[in-house]
């Protein structure tokens, strides 16, 4: 079995974001940094695995420094190493793993390779006093991922997918549709922002089945063609946002909150970039208050990816007996 541990080096450079944090025990996070490469990337309407990769490599060093030396971390400290190593960006994946192996080279530590999907559902758990408990409904929504999940346990094998999108990411859509736009990237901030000042009085045909899986491809294409010869003038723009938003953002709580009511578990996460939408919120405390559920949402710098809530999923995983070694790859799974 795992020896104890305290304290976890987490590292995450799935895509644009390079994270390192240091949690001790699961939960207190001593000290995050991060940096992000969006604004390289938002000329191109979207992540470029290339220059993603590259600016991983240049504030890989100077992140570290920081993190360590600000405020006198001592490396040897650490006691495990936790490293996002799928889903991603193959390139960035790899600057993330090969600094985890080097870490665990030098100081002679375990090494936990983590789902950063599956870790977007520990960021609620950092720093809070009152935690969701177990078990609890999982909703993770972002760029690329929208899944649902009944968590009844932190060992893989008892985190249960029960629901995906069958085409696009919520985020995605989000994106397309402020392409569609001409709002720029990334799209899910703008579009909130233009929603605010507008009315949801249009209507977008979206998936809404009896299972719990997700489908934003066929919003997308009715958009595009709603748009056709339209005159995008600033209050009819804002109008769009407003019903775009509603029309992506239901399915999500209509489906996660079915799934709490039929299993009967009271606690709900939501996690992922899409959990820091202001309607989201508002929609699912709407539930919380009517059901009697208890819906948790991370703090908003916990939202996107980032270290902290790796390195936490990591320490849960490496005590219930769950280790990686060097051969670590970014394609190694469990499940």
């Amino acid at each position: 079995m795992p020896m104890r541990i305290n304290r976890v080096l987490g590292i995450e450079t799935s895509c644009d974001e390079t994270s390192f944090a240091v949690v001790d025990a699961g939960r207190r996070v001593v000290r995050q940094v991060l940096a992000s490469s969006l604004e390289f990337h938002s000329r191109y309407g979207g992540i470029i695995p290339e220059i993603a990769a590259r600016r991983h490599i240049e504030v890989l060093s100077p992140l570290l420094v920081d993190l360590f030396e600000r405020d006198g971390i001592a490396v040897e400290t650490i006691d495990l190493v936790a490293v996002t190593n799928r889903p991603g960006l193959a390139p960035s994946l790899l600057v993330g793993l090969a600094c985890a192996k080097a870490f665990s080279l030098g100081l002679g530590l375990d090494i936990v390779g983590i789902d950063h999907t599956l870790a977007h559902l520990y960021a609620p758990f950092l720093d809070n006093p009152d935690p969701p408990r177990m078990p609890f409904v999982g909703l993770v929504i972002s760029g690329g991922h929208t899944l649902l999940f009944v968590v009844r346990d932190w060992h893989p094998e008892a985190m249960e997918l029960v629901g995906k999108t069958k085409d696009d990411a919520v985020g995605e859509a989000l994106d397309k549709a402020a392409r569609l736009l001409g709002l720029g990237y990334p799209g899910g901030p703008v579009i909130e922002k233009k929603a605010l000042q507008g009315s949801p009085r249009f209507e977008f045909p979206v998936y809404r089945g009896g299972d719990y899986d997700f489908s934003f491809s066929g919003v997308k294409t009715a958009l595009l063609y709603f748009l056709k010869d339209k005159e995008l003038s600033e209050g009819f723009v804002c109008d769009v946002c407003a019903s775009f938003q509603k029309a992506v953002m239901e399915p999500l709580v209509d489906k996660t909150i079915r799934l709490a009511r039929e299993t009967g578990i009271r606690d709900v996460v939501v996690g992922g970039g899409v959990s820091a939408n202001r309607y989201l919120r508002e929609r699912f405390q709407e539930a919380e208050e009517g059901l009697g559920l208890r819906i948790h949402f991370p703090p908003m710098r916990y939202c996107l990816d980032n270290a902290a809530m790796v390195a936490g999923l990591g320490y849960q995983w490496y005590v219930r007996g769950i280790k990686d070694d060097l051969h670590l790859s970014i394609s190694s799974r469990r499940f």
